[in-house]
Order: C-alpha cells, then sequence, then structure tokens
C-alpha cells in the first residue's frame, strides 16, 4: 500500500513512537555498549515536540556525545534500570559545558580542516598553471 508520498508504508518505515512508549532495543542497546566504553557517562533527557519523540543525549566526562531515541517517559525507566547511567531532564539542567565544549572544539578542527583542503586546491591549480606557462 502506498502512502501520500509514494512510499509503502511496509518499507522500513518506523513508527512514530518506540513500543508502548519505551525505547526500542537497538537504540537501548547502542546506549548500553557506549556507555560501557567510557568513563563519567552522564544522561540529559530531551522532551518530546511535535517533530521528535522524547531522546536521550549521553555525555562522557570528555565531552563526546550521542542522542538517541528513548520513546516516553516509560524509556526513562527502562533506561535507567538497564544501564544505570545517571539522568537530568535537559531543559531544566542544560547541557554539561564540556559538551558545548566538545562542539565547539569539533567545529574549529571541521574549519581548519576545510582550510586547509581549500589551500591544498588552490597550491594544485597553481601548480597546474605554472606547469602550462
Amino acid at each position: 500500500m502506498f502512502n501520500l508520498f509514494g512510499r509503502r508504508k511496509s518499507e522500513g518505515v518506523t513508527a512514530p513512537r518506540g513500543p508502548g512508549g519505551t525505547i526500542r532495543p537497538k537504540d537501548l542497546a547502542y546506549l548500553q555498549e557506549w556507555a560501557s566504553a567510557r568513563s563519567g557517562v552522564e544522561g540529559f533527557v530531551e522532551p518530546e515536540t511535535i517533530v521528535n519523540e522524547m531522546s536521550v543525549v549521553f555525555v562522557d566526562a570528555a565531552g563526546e556525545w550521542t542522542r538517541r531515541r528513548i520513546g516516553g517517559p516509560k524509556g526513562i525507566d527502562k533506561l535507567r534500570g538497564v544501564t544505570g547511567v545517571p539522568l537530568y531532564f535537559a531543559e531544566e539542567t542544560g547541557y554539561p559545558q564540556r559538551m558545548r565544549d566538545r562542539i565547539e572544539k569539533d567545529r574549529i578542527i571541521r574549519e581548519r580542516l576545510k582550510q586547509r583542503e581549500r589551500r591544498a586546491g588552490l597550491e594544485e591549480e597553481r601548480a597546474r598553471h605554472n606547469s602550462a606557462e
């Protein structure tokens, strides 16, 4: 059966929410693995919006982070029980400074890489131009 946008409903389209308002098994397994490989992990629960279901951001001691959907309030309980990671509501606490610092550091690194690539491209262009003369 086709929907309005021409995709079949059975073509890997996931439900808009986790089953029973809880976290999907693959997301739970990913978060368990992610948290167990790092130290100082804390979780920050993000509220459900019109567009996105409730989610959690895990942040480690170095500011590295990951985000996954958790379905709804039942997902919070399941996540807390299985991972043991302390959870906070992002609306109340905000995100930790180490996460914001990491995002900024990663942005700066990406910009520097782009600049190097541009310089390398200009140098190649100059070399081609000089060899053509």
